[in-house]
């Protein structure tokens, strides 16, 4: 089959993107297909018409890649592609749109605000919480703060990346991620950084950061419930991977989903992945088919 891997592309992971793409194409290789590394580049829809892929591996992380652009592109030339569609895309990367579809189907989510213009007045009184894009990923732009002036410095910052910023509840609790595979839950991991917030740095610096499997069952099975009713509610396809914090009482709050999981050594989805048998290889043919 000759696949081409969409990788690179201008949000803030690029770097990521590029890991992602790499560990895709390689393994595509090893699989015996014939694999082609493309950039997200303004010719882009000539290449893939002088090309003529059979699928695309869409390993875009971010805006482009992430927020349904590229899979309408795809769309209108009749290629098919690994992921979801446009409408899953575009929802699970705006945190907002997440959060409100969400919240309407009851799942449980942490409080939040959006501020869509720099001079908008921050209306907001409960700390510590968390400023973030409301479409960046790999916690690109995320900031702890203990008070209005940090919050909005940090909203400052975050305007400087994004066209819209969230302001959230922090949860006290425990990280955990549950990936989706072809519409089945994989093993939660739970998320241990070191410098205690699981940021840039502490995903993608080796040692930064412990991750460990859950064995209470009763919460592996609530967590991966809630996953798998998230992908379904937002109509993803193929893959995704949804973070959770649960509190001190046991109660899981939904915080974001990824369309596209980072494929890099260091990243989760794989985790998961291998922990239910199946190497990368193995993960990347069930995808393209």
């Amino acid at each position: 089959m000759r696949v081409v891997v969409l990788m690179g592309g201008r949000s803030a992971e690029r770097e990521i993107s590029l890991k992602s793409g790499q560990a895709v194409l390689r393994a595509l290789q090893e699989l015996g297909h014939e694999a082609i590394a493309l950039d997200l580049t303004e010719d882009l829809c000539e290449k893939l018409r002088e090309i003529k892929p059979d699928k695309v591996f869409i390993a875009l992380h971010g805006p482009y890649g992430e927020d349904g652009r590229v899979q309408g592109i795809l769309d209108m030339l009749g290629i098919p592609y690994v992921g979801s569609g446009v409408l899953g895309s575009s929802i699970a990367m705006d945190k907002d749109i997440t959060k409100k579809v969400l919240s309407f189907h009851g799942i449980k989510v942490p409080k939040w605000v959006c501020i869509r213009d720099e001079k908008e007045e921050l209306s907001w009184d409960t700390y510590p919480a968390v400023v973030k894009p409301a479409d960046q990923g790999s916690s690109v732009g995320l900031f702890v703060v203990c008070g209005e002036e940090e919050a909005e410095e940090a909203i400052k910052k975050c305007f400087e990346i994004s066209k819209k910023v969230m302001v959230e509840e922090y949860i006290e609790g425990r990280d955990i991620t549950v990936g989706i595979l072809k519409g089945k839950p994989l093993p939660p991991i739970e998320i241990k950084p070191k410098k205690g917030i699981y940021d840039y740095e502490s995903k993608y610096t080796k040692g930064m950061t412990e991750y460990v499997f859950l064995e209470d069952k009763e919460l592996v099975e609530k967590l991966q419930e809630i996953a798998f009713l998230t992908h379904k509610f937002l109509e993803l396809k193929d893959l995704s991977r949804v973070d959770f914090r649960v509190d001190k009482d046991g109660t899981p709050y939904l915080l974001e989903v990824n369309t596209i999981p980072g494929l890099t050594e260091l990243s989760l989805f794989p985790m998961a992945c291998r922990k239910i048998g199946l190497d990368f290889k193995e993960m990347i043919d069930m995808l393209l088919f």
